[in-house]
């Protein structure tokens, strides 16, 4: 987070990073900012431009960047910060942006936009009908979309001639346009932010993608992730948002004090850069965790934050369902799926008469209700949502039916089966408690106290051995009747017991997988990768 100790000389207006992720580039006021983007040390302060700088971008070699501003001048830079080129317009510089294949510069201001190539002397330039705002190429590198303030979108080709007019109902400023770089099926799509408090989508045919996002806010810069998958935007709300390509907003990557001119995510890592109208720069890292559900040979995993792939272990086959929403829970249990949505949670069912391997999943139900729950369970007739020390049991339809209140936060919470209506629950706490609850039963059934938090438990097939993994790594069998412990080691993060056998148990940890099979010594294997169940 840089703040400028002698007060932020003015804006940050644009930032952009160099392709391999090293360098943060950013427009300061008059000054242009060169930062190491790995610990955020001051690299470079460039004192080039007269005036307020606009607009930063970086070549695709990583070898120069461009800046541009209210001096009407466009300077390009070495990486080591000398300045080797400089060129100007008639008017202020609005926006710079390197093509994504070639060397060539694009830069645009109030009444024209140049491209700039190394082996030309001079700088092509053509008119425009209005303020240029924001400049985006094509992933090919072959057109160059052109925000406009009078709420146009001109893609022109390089000898400038225009393509394609998108015209914004109303006339608001475009202030942003961004194609993402990942081209679907051949087809580059734009995504057009605009001062009417939108977000759109456009293919170049030009076809709008679904409806306008009503945002609250103007929108002042969108941009894509490398892979194409999500797109930052950010605007007068202050903040940075996560958004997928397709346009379902994810998340709150941050607030700030002020409006938020520029974002720009770091090449190959999932950070991102925003520049402020108070001066500041901040980079924030994105943290996409994994959301899954786990039941005897299915596997439920999020793709891309709003797909649900159900996978058989056995088999191999996948299928996926896509939600166009921020898939927040999944949980799996016999023929049940369970997926939590921001506002309702989906209830799925293989299909009625399916064989046994089936994957055809069909909706059962909607639970039209935001839940707020830190782990989620499916039984046959219920979900089960637990909030710190509470759980709580809904029926399909969302009505509450029953809640358990217990002595400490719950952390890992277990369907061990049971009649359909009847299933039973081992509950792991905070204290180091486990117990077992029935869902039609309000009362908790003490099973063992074990000295630290529990991390991960399982039930033998018999149900009469009890394996839990604590805080500090401990893996511990405990015999259910008599609470005394029969096995224990260490270096554990997962445990399971074997579904047929009821002496085998297995955990992993360390990079290690261990089998522990009745009195005979534990087998142990190298295995690379973090165990999810």
């Amino acid at each position: 987070d840089n703040q400028n100790k002698e007060g932020a000389p003015g804006p940050c207006m644009s930032v952009c990073f160099n392709p391999e992720g090293t360098q943060l580039v950013a427009a300061v006021g008059t000054l242009v900012l060169v930062f190491n983007a790995s610990d955020g040390s001051l690299v470079h302060r460039l004192k080039g431009h007269k005036d307020n700088v606009y607009a930063v971008s970086y070549s695709k070699d990583g070898k120069r960047f461009s800046s541009g501003g209210a001096d009407k001048s466009v300077i390009i830079w070495q990486s080591n910060g000398e300045g080797i080129l400089k060129y100007s317009h008639n008017d202020t510089i609005q926006c710079v942006e390197y093509n994504p294949v070639t060397l060539e510069l694009a830069s645009a201001t109030a009444s024209d936009f140049g491209i700039w190539s190394p082996d030309q002397k001079s700088v092509s330039k053509h008119k425009i009908a209005a303020k240029a705002t924001s400049l985006s190429w094509t992933s090919d590198g072959q057109l160059l979309a052109i925000g406009q303030f009078d709420g146009c979108v001109s893609v022109r080709q390089k000898d400038g001639v225009e393509k394609i007019s998108i015209r914004r109902a109303g006339g608001s400023p475009v202030w942003s346009v961004h194609f993402n770089p990942a081209a679907e099926d051949g087809e580059d799509i734009l995504s057009v932010g605009c001062w009417d408090g939108t977000l759109s989508f456009f293919s170049l045919a030009p076809k709008q993608l679904g409806k306008d996002k009503t945002l609250g806010y103007d929108p002042c810069c969108a941009r894509y992730f490398g892979n194409g998958e999500y797109l930052v935007l950010a605007g007068s709300d202050n903040k940075a948002t996560l958004w997928t390509k397709d346009g379902v907003q994810l998340q709150t990557i941050c607030e700030r004090a002020d409006w938020i001119w520029a974002v720009a995510p770091r090449p190959k890592q999932n950070y991102v850069a925003v520049g402020c109208n108070d001066g500041s720069v901040a980079v924030y890292q994105l943290n996409f965790s994994t959301v899954h559900g786990l039941y005897q040979d299915r596997y439920a995993y999020r793709d891309f934050m709003t797909n649900v792939t159900i996978q058989h272990l056995t088999t191999e086959q996948k299928v996926r369902i896509k939600t166009k929403d921020h898939v927040k829970k999944i949980a799996v249990y016999r023929e049940r799926l369970a997926v939590q949505l921001p506002d309702r949670v989906l209830i799925y069912e293989l299909r009625e008469g399916g064989e046994e391997n089936d994957m055809h999943y069909v909706k059962r139900n909607t639970v039209q209700r935001a839940v707020e729950c830190n782990l989620l369970v499916v039984t046959s007739f219920h979900i089960i949502l637990c909030q710190e020390k509470k759980l709580q049991l809904l029926d399909f339809q969302g009505v509450k039916e029953r809640e358990w209140v217990l002595d400490a936060v719950i952390r890992y919470i277990k369907v061990v089966g049971g009649p359909p209506g009847r299933e039973g629950l081992m509950v792991g706490l905070k204290d180091g408690q486990v117990l077992k609850i029935f869902v039609d039963n309000p009362f908790p059934i003490h099973v063992i106290k074990h000295e630290r938090a529990i991390r991960c438990l399982d039930l033998s097939c018999m149900r009469r051995k009890l394996a839990v993994v604590d805080e500090a790594a401990n893996v511990v069998v405990y015999d259910v009747m008599t609470g005394e412990r029969v096995f224990e080691d260490q270096n554990a993060n997962s445990v399971a017991w074997n579904s047929v056998l009821e002496e085998q148990l297995c955990y992993s940890g360390k990079d290690q997988l261990c089998i522990k099979t009745g009195d005979f010594p534990i087998h142990r294997e190298r295995m690379q990768g973090f165990v999810v169940g």
